[in-house]
């Protein structure tokens, strides 16, 4: 079967040899319903506008065909029978179906189209390296904060992520990070000391006569503080 032939990216068109191969009619016959129709609807002079030569490569020999587009070959068909006009309908939505692949490789054969695609991908390239060099100094100040030495008691880390100590106290809680027993203080949750989230500090206060207090203490440690600052936007924390 002779396949579609574009005349441009923008326009398919079917040729008569396919039409009558499809329809199963003669392609003189073809041919004459064709110049009928494009008289009547274009004029004589419309009618070569449609006109090509097809070459076959057996015998190299030339016939004159008609590419029509998808407009003219309907109205073309309209007159043939249900069967015929069904099977150029069918071709027609398979031929469309394979349209962007078509486009696809005729863009790859153009050197304006390469062009343009290539200069689209590098502007792209250029605003994520952009958008990586303005990332970089605040992923590199959460570095330095997860790996310092020391660890900061709550009201501190607060004053450190510039939230009130409130809001980190709730958030805290909320998160299970923190929580407290009736008659003791603030303590870590296993799971976050385990991760390195949170320590606890152990205090032993000296009493007159020998009674020592021992006191603990949660605190939030350096990696804590890295992932908190990230929870309370730290694009803003630390710019």
């Amino acid at each position: 079967m002779i396949n579609i032939t574009n005349i441009t990216s923008a326009e398919q068109t079917m040729s008569s040899r396919e039409i009558a191969e499809l329809t199963g009619k003669q392609h003189a016959h073809v041919m004459r319903d064709i110049r009928d129709m494009l008289a009547e609807l274009h004029g004589e002079g419309g009618v070569s506008k449609f006109g090509d030569t097809l070459r076959n490569p057996q015998n190299g020999q030339t016939y004159p065909v008609f590419n029509l587009p998808k407009r003219e070959t309907l109205i073309l068909v309209s007159g043939y029978n249900l069967a015929m006009r069904a099977k150029i309908i069918d071709r027609w939505q398979e031929l469309e179906a394979q349209q962007p692949r078509m486009d696809a490789v005729a863009a790859l054969n153009d050197p304006a189209t390469m062009r343009s695609l290539l200069l689209g991908y590098s502007e792209k390239v250029l605003q994520l390296e952009q958008a990586n060099a303005a990332l970089a100094p605040k992923a590199d100040a959460l570095d330095r904060i997860a790996t310092a030495q020391g660890s900061l008691c709550i009201t501190d880390a607060a004053k450190a992520l510039q939230i009130p100590p409130r809001t980190l106290f709730d958030y805290l809680q909320r998160k299970h990070w923190i929580y407290r027993r009736h008659g003791t203080g603030w303590l870590g949750y296993s799971d976050k000391s385990q991760a390195g989230l949170v320590e606890h500090k152990v205090t032993t206060l000296e009493r007159p006569g020998g009674n020592d207090k021992v006191t603990e203490q949660v605190r939030i440690t350096p990696k804590g503080l890295a992932k908190l600052a990230e929870a309370f936007n730290w694009e803003e924390v630390f710019t």
